[in-house]
């Protein structure tokens, strides 16, 4: 730690105003830079679920079976809601400077996979950078399905009538 006392004289007119004053600063550098922060993979996930969804052509995250099973999640009272399905399809390990990204998308017909893939390439590292300040060194996205245009949503029908 540095510690630095400046002190000097303080000239006026009036005797009893002449002092001495001491200002002492402690620490080591700006504060920004005194302490540590860490981010839980779950924050990061939420970060690039949420871009990936903003990006055109992307239908849905995840797996057909973790879509039907989230949806269903999401009907049961106290389980939390819609918090699990803006993860849903998404899987980051996070370092302390760096993030890696795994995305499993549905993308709807007729747009290229291609472009779309760069896209939330694109969108995912551009928001996780900026939001967290970690390097995303690989967006790894995975397309497990296609929407086609007569696919009706995928609800299971209500039990009860």
């Amino acid at each position: 730690m540095t510690d630095t006392t400046q002190t000097g004289d303080t000239a006026t007119d009036d005797p009893r105003e002449s002092r001495r004053t001491s200002v002492t600063k402690r620490g080591g550098g700006a504060p920004a830079s005194r302490g540590r922060t860490t981010i839980a993979d779950g924050v990061v996930e939420k970060i690039a679920g949420l871009a990936a969804r903003d990006v055109v052509g992307v239908h849905a995250m995840g797996s057909g079976l973790s879509r039907t099973f989230g949806a269903v999640r999401d009907r049961v009272p106290g389980t939390g809601g819609g918090k699990a399905s803006v993860t849903r399809g998404v899987k980051a390990e996070v370092g302390e400077v760096q993030t890696a990204l795994d995305l499993e998308i549905v993308v709807d017909y007729g747009v290229s996979i291609a472009d779309v893939a760069g896209d939330v390439r694109e969108n995912v590292i551009a928001a996780v950078e900026r939001m967290t300040g970690l390097e995303v060194v690989e967006v790894n996205i995975a397309v497990s399905d296609v929407k086609l245009p007569e696919d009706e949503e995928e609800e299971p029908e209500p039990r009860l009538q």
